[in-house]
């Protein structure tokens, strides 16, 4: 039976908890270590950005400096989240494993089977969602990463006990406090947490016996538990921290900035916002499923005849899909059928304005 290392670091600063397991990747990386299972919480709150982000487009820099939190930019991609102690993360770290596949797609199901049975025995009904999300009821309840270092391969994922989901929408940089409160809101309803499927949460001992429990079970891997390596230890200390700590890789430009605000809330859902120049300014807030549009805020300068007729429009926008055509038939059958006239904007400067934001989706 194959074995890998159990490593239980408890409750630690920030950076461990974020970054301590690059460093056992290190060492995995040149075989000084075996392939292990990390498991850990955040002693305290912070912001985390992932690994293609522009920490000044994505987070509330002055919110940051005016409450201390730590940013910390992930290895990963993804987006922008805020963490603290109410979650439990297990990070895995292997290399030539004969218990796990090669292929992404089939790694994250492979590992997000046993996260998904661990959350059932808990007591919520979770189910898989490919490609990386652990659901209930279609409401994200894990959130899953993976990548690689040199020659060790990496997922990391995280139980979530409870959420504080006015913090989660505090801390990152949205255009007005009304774009903040739909993120907050859209998160109540896309996000959930064991506290709020359950009433209450499972101790993060009882968390974590389950999880390595189904981890040796389902892998038919041998668990034995042990402490970090000092030659861990050393790397971490002397190569990943300074690293995380560093002004270059915290401002890290991005390669994939777009214009506009997009922040993902659970799989598929998004909350996006675009400015659209035309004779007037036309502004674009929306809450997307896929490219499926579930609600939508139409602001601006614009002016428009009659005046009800912006509201009436959204509505009448509401489960569309981001199609060109079909959104081009809709505004134009909604604006002749009921008499609209909007100076300086016209039916081709809302599409534009709708395909601009389906970049972000």
């Amino acid at each position: 039976m194959e074995q890998w290392r159990l490593i239980d670091l408890g409750k630690a600063d920030p950076y461990m908890a974020q970054t301590f397991y690059e460093a056992v990747a290190e060492a995995v990386h040149r075989d000084i270590s075996p392939n292990t299972l990390v498991l850990v919480q955040p002693d305290s709150p912070y912001a985390c950005i992932g690994y293609h982000q522009d920490l000044e487009k994505e987070i509330d820099l002055d919110y940051i400096k005016k409450t201390g939190l730590p940013v910390i930019r992930r290895s990963q991609g993804g987006g922008a989240t805020y963490l603290n102690s109410d979650q439990v993360f297990y990070q895995i770290i292997f290399k030539n494993s004969q218990a796990l596949p090669t292929k992404v797609d089939s790694l994250f199901e492979k590992l997000l089977n046993v996260t998904v049975a661990s959350y059932r025995i808990l007591g919520v009904p979770a189910e898989f969602k490919p490609l990386n999300d652990v659901v209930v009821e279609n409401r994200k309840i894990s959130g899953n990463g993976a990548g690689v270092h040199e020659t060790a391969s990496i997922l990391v994922g995280n139980f979530i006990m409870d959420l504080n989901y006015m913090q989660m929408a505090r801390v990152l940089k949205v255009p007005d406090a009304k774009f903040r409160d739909k993120m907050a809101s859209s998160m109540e309803q896309w996000v959930s947490s064991l506290r709020k499927e359950l009433g209450s949460t499972p101790s993060p001992s009882s968390i974590k016996e389950v999880y390595v429990k189904e981890f040796s079970e389902q892998l038919g891997v041998e668990i034995i538990k042990e402490s970090p390596t000092e030659a861990e230890y050393n790397i971490y200390r002397n190569e990943t921290l300074p690293k995380h700590k560093s002004r270059d890789w915290l401002y890290m430009d991005s390669p994939l900035y777009k214009p506009g605000r997009a922040v993902k809330i659970a799989h598929e859902v998004k909350v996006v916002e675009v400015d659209h120049k035309a004779g007037k300014l036309l502004r674009l807030r929306a809450e997307v499923q896929g490219e499926e549009i579930i609600d939508l805020r139409i602001t601006g300068d614009l002016f428009v005849v009659p005046k009800e007729a912006v509201v009436q429009l959204e509505q009448c926008l509401i489960g569309s899909m981001l199609d060109k055509k079909e959104l081009t038939d809709k505004i134009t059958k909604f604006y002749d059928e009921n008499t609209v006239e909007s100076p300086g904007v016209t039916v081709k400067d809302y599409v534009d304005a709708f395909m601009k934001l389906k970049t972000l989706t």
